[in-house]
């Protein structure tokens, strides 16, 4: 992921400074898992494992380990294998059967699952089952910024390159229902008004699995 002319225009967040005692947000966590990993090979690359376990499987966990109030995974591509191998963690799963016309689908339907399962919610946290490497406190956060009040929109950043997963306040949920291609919320983060990057020590967010060298 490179960083591109728009990542340059939003602010950068030193989480540093958010006031301690700031009362926690409701977040919901959707993870998307299904992709059809065309990039990896004949295998799902969400089903390879790391330290005898499937990528999906640490993605979705260290969501699970955030502060999000619940976690939702949305399933497409080999979803029986899929949701197997998250069988155990407190989460819920979805499908989208329009997995085939790109991640914009699998927004689509994890934004509206997460505001019928818990519909006080006020943000998601959109992360990506094949970032195996995301740091739990990262999202936290994510979250602990959008606490302030002050953005509607947040990513983290390290090294001044904005990654994944992003945060995105209700307000946005009929514009992340009605996103469309393969780009999920991004044009959505870059062109808010309330969008910024936040400051975090975490190479995870970069590092995605996209082909077998990656692992």
């Amino acid at each position: 992921m490179s960083e591109s002319d728009s990542d340059t225009q939003l602010p950068t967040v030193d989480p540093t400074c958010v006031p301690s005692g700031t009362p926690m947000p409701t977040v919901v966590g959707i993870v998307l898992a299904g992709g059809t990993s065309q990039r990896f090979g004949d295998t799902n690359k969400l089903l390879a494992e790391i330290d005898g376990e499937p990528i999906v499987r640490h993605a979705t966990r260290g969501v699970c380990n955030t502060a999000v109030t619940a976690t939702i995974a949305v399933l497409g591509h080999d979803r029986k294998q899929v949701e197997t191998a998250l069988s155990g963690l407190p989460i819920e799963t979805v499908v989208n059967t329009a997995y085939r016309d790109g991640q914009s689908t699998s927004v689509q339907t994890g934004v509206r699952a997460a505001y019928e399962l818990v519909p006080d919610a006020d943000a998601v946290v959109i992360a990506l089952g094949d970032m195996p490497f995301v740091a739990v406190e990262t999202i936290n956060t994510l979250i602990q910024v959008y606490a302030t009040g002050e953005w509607d929109a947040l990513a983290p950043s390290t090294d001044d390159v904005r990654g994944n997963p992003v945060l995105f306040s209700r307000d946005h949920a009929p514009a992340l229902t009605d996103v469309t291609g393969d780009v999920g919320g991004r044009e959505i983060l870059l062109a808010g008004d309330r969008s910024a990057l936040v400051a975090v020590s975490d190479p995870g967010i970069h590092r995605d699995v996209d082909r077998p060298s990656d692992l």
